[in-house]
């Protein structure tokens, strides 16, 4: 069972680091790059990124709910703590549910961001990026896609307050 955990955190950690890194990629390479005007194709390659991105974000959210589910089930975590007031008030309990709690908002944020307004933004910038619907929609897009990446140093935050204690 113990290698078995091992392998679940491991995993747990690479997906989140391929999501978080790319989301962090994008957000700090690709944006700024296609802003400065570098490109004429600007809503052609974001879209074609954001695309590709998208099949490894969602992937790692699988994975992300799957290890994590069986990481918690190995701590010995059962559906019946979720009732429990004992255990939502243990320090434990507490970080755990924040953490899903926060997971499950990246989670709405993503489905919005990934399926409605950047799909649409991208088209947009590619039909004319100066135009007013296109401004709007990359505002929109751009600040979910910045919550996002505040609410994934968030859940980092929380993890390691779920395997070494919370401070508070």
């Amino acid at each position: 069972m113990h290698t078995l955990y091992l392998v679940s955190v491991w995993l747990h950690i690479l997906a989140a680091s391929l999501w978080i890194g790319g989301m962090f990629f994008i957000l700090l390479v690709v944006v700024p790059w296609l802003r400065s005007g570098a490109t004429a194709h600007a809503g052609l390659i974001l879209r074609e990124t954001a695309g590709r991105f998208r099949v490894v974000a969602w992937t790692s959210f699988a994975v992300l709910l799957l290890t994590g589910t069986l990481n918690l089930w190995i701590r010995g975590v059962r559906p019946g703590h979720f009732t429990s007031p004992e255990w939502l008030a243990s320090p434990f309990g507490s970080v755990v549910v924040a953490k899903l709690a926060v997971f499950a908002l990246v989670i709405g944020i993503s489905v919005r961001h990934d399926f409605f307004v950047g799909p649409r933004a991208a088209v947009a910038i590619e039909r004319d990026p100066g135009s007013e619907e296109a401004g709007k929609l990359r505002r929109e897009a751009s600040i979910h896609g910045r919550v996002n990446a505040v609410l994934a140093l968030v859940l980092v935050a929380l993890a390691v307050m779920i395997v070494r204690g919370r401070a508070w």
